[in-house]
């Protein structure tokens, strides 16, 4: 049936025939219906009984219309009036909360996994917050004062304008979305002031403090992880995300393809995936085995054979294809590295890091044994050149001393030593880098 008409039609086939059968309503509003024959038999061109069943349904609405003309047009505006109407209910009818969680509903199938657990991990303050600041207030009701009011309230209570500048792009989206829907005419988000940006400044571990740390790790069930991390600047999906498969022994590469994430089950619970597409194209890198990195991996792997032979049925199976595994083949989670390192940090009173800060210590080393930063850039996997000089161009401590011995020499004052030592007072870089 077409609904786009002020009367709907089907067509049928009737003692062999084809016939147009409409449905339409009388001046009273009593359904009707008409059955128009075709003179067209059933077995029939296509093209023959579409130009016939069009040329029928011309003549009927002609006929419709000229008999019925007041009416069609008190039923077009009907029509709009009631569209109006729907519009209007469902503007007023939403909650800003209520348009909120539609929205994470909205945007799930658009987003993948792991984004989709950010959304709602950076959602969840945003939802406490005004269902109990601003409860039921309605989505054209809000303004930009009481998003005002909320990114104010969290920076007073200690949060960094970092994790504002999160808050305020969910509920930029949210709101840009609510305006694509006609629902609100204007995004109040955009009329807002945020937290001035504060560059983050990065912990990093010198030799030293690497050999403490190592130390400290000695016989851990994240030994490995923690190892690999300093060694490699690897992140900590991409860590856990390492199979077996992955270091070739006999040719002596280790391939960084695969990335674990965690996502919350509807019961809280969190479970860990993993997935092949990485932060970059770049982060899919093939990297040379040091060779005491690979001593390791193989007594790990002697280590997982001999305990799956001797615990039997009380080993996991489950992860027998990844290295990052505990004593009885469980998977070391992207969780418990975060929580165990910080503990770990606490216990043997070393100088506080996070796990992530490996990443900066082991770029940090690069640079100041002379690594190019192009050459640091491919080791990192980060996407472009640029991205490597903004994060790391202040540790490059070489070519500082190449500058400071240019203008020592042009002005007669002889060379910098080469034995200087670069400051090793934290920089300035992304932490998610």
């Amino acid at each position: 049936m077409k609904a786009s008409l002020p009367f709907k039609y089907i067509t049928a086939v009737k003692r062999g025939k084809h016939y147009v059968i409409f449905d339409y309503r009388d001046d009273e509003g009593n359904r009707k219906r008409k059955w128009v024959g075709t003179g067209l038999p059933e077995k029939c061109k296509k093209k023959d009984l579409t130009a016939k069943i069009d040329e029928l349904v011309s003549e009927f609405y002609k006929e419709y219309m000229e008999n019925n003309i007041e009416r069609a047009e008190a039923y077009t505006k009907a029509k709009e009036a009631e569209s109006a109407r729907a519009a209007e209910t469902a503007k007023d009818g939403y909650t800003f909360l209520g348009f909120f969680q539609m929205w994470l509903e909205a945007i799930k199938p658009t987003v993948a996994e792991n984004t989709y657990e950010g959304y709602i991990h950076t959602s969840h303050r945003i939802i406490t917050y005004f269902d109990k600041v601003y409860p039921g207030i309605k989505l054209t009701d809000l303004t930009a004062l009481e998003l005002q009011h909320f990114y104010n309230d969290m920076y007073s209570s200690g949060l960094s304008a970092n994790t504002i500048k999160h808050y305020h792009a969910n509920i930029h989206k949210a709101l840009k979305y609510a305006v694509k829907m006609n629902l609100i005419s204007v995004n109040e988000s955009e009329k807002t002031e945020r937290p001035k940006m504060e560059k983050y400044e990065a912990m990093f571990y010198n030799e030293q403090e690497l050999g403490m740390l190592f130390n400290a790790f000695r016989g851990d069930r994240m030994e490995i992880v923690v190892l690999i991390a300093a060694y490699y600047g690897l992140r900590r999906s991409e860590i856990i995300g390492l199979r077996w498969d992955a270091i070739d022994f006999e040719k002596g590469t280790i391939t960084i393809r695969e990335k674990a994430y965690v996502v919350r089950e509807d019961d809280g619970s969190r479970v860990t995936k993993f997935h092949n597409q990485l932060k970059t194209r770049a982060s899919h890198r093939t990297l040379p085995l040091i060779p005491f990195i690979g001593e390791l991996l193989k007594d790990k792997k002697a280590q997982d054979e001999y305990l799956a032979k001797l615990l039997k049925h009380d080993y996991c199976h489950d992860y027998d294809d990844y290295i990052c595994t505990d004593h009885f083949g469980k998977l070391i989670t992207p969780v418990y590295v975060t929580d165990h390192f910080a503990n770990m940090i606490r216990k043997h009173r070393l100088k506080k890091i996070r796990f992530h800060d490996l990443r900066h210590s082991c770029a940090s080393l690069l640079l100041a044994n002379g690594v190019p930063m192009k050459e640091i850039q491919e080791w990192l996997g980060h996407s472009t050149f640029q991205v490597t000089a903004d994060f790391y161009s202040h540790l490059e401590y070489n070519s500082k001393v190449n500058s400071a011995n240019a203008i020592a020499n042009a002005l007669g004052t002889g060379s910098v030593s080469n034995k200087a030592k670069a400051d090793t007072s934290p920089g300035q870089t992304d932490s998610k880098k």
